[in-house]
């Protein structure tokens, strides 16, 4: 198990939990995004997470961003460390969808038609879903590129679907 004290963003500031959502919900909307819900869980076990569901140009995702345990019982670090590494990881994709894409920067955040985020399926289940998401088109092989470069065979394939 990982603890919050050997991670980073360990107790790096002073800013509350909640200056780190909403500085992670203007970068989405920042990116064009609007943020649909927020919130922070904790079960009965003492598991904790902190959520964020958006829409970016009419794809929907989910972000659900772990408080890892603290060794010294320190939660409110943790939680602080949890929403840092969040607002970190939007700010991180947002940057990277200026060059690839949003869908492509938030993938293991990309919801599903079941509800699920993309990294939340097992890889048969996406193995699955994914044609039927991209209009049938199949998946690139080294049998289909058929000696093209990989990037010329992605571009042909975008252009056409």
């Amino acid at each position: 198990m990982e603890y919050a004290e050997n991670v980073n963003y360990w107790k790096t500031g002073q800013s509350s939990p909640d200056t780190w959502i909403d500085r992670a919900q203007r970068e989405i909307v920042a990116a064009g995004g609007v943020v649909v819900a927020d919130g922070f869980m904790r079960e009965r076990t003492g598991r904790a997470a902190y959520m964020l569901a958006f829409t970016i140009a009419e794809e929907h995702f989910k972000m659900v961003w772990p408080v890892l345990e603290s060794k010294s019982g320190n939660l409110r670090a943790a939680r602080v460390q949890a929403a840092t590494s969040l607002y970190h990881e939007v700010k991180a994709a947002c940057v990277k969808a200026k060059f690839l894409g949003t869908r492509t920067a938030f993938l293991a955040y990309w919801l599903l038609p079941d509800g699920r985020a993309a990294a939340e399926v097992t890889s048969a289940e996406l193995s699955a879903t994914l044609p039927q998401l991209f209009g049938g088109r199949p998946a690139l092989t080294m049998e289909t590129i058929a000696g093209e470069s990989l990037i010329e065979a992605e571009i042909q394939a975008l252009s056409q679907g």
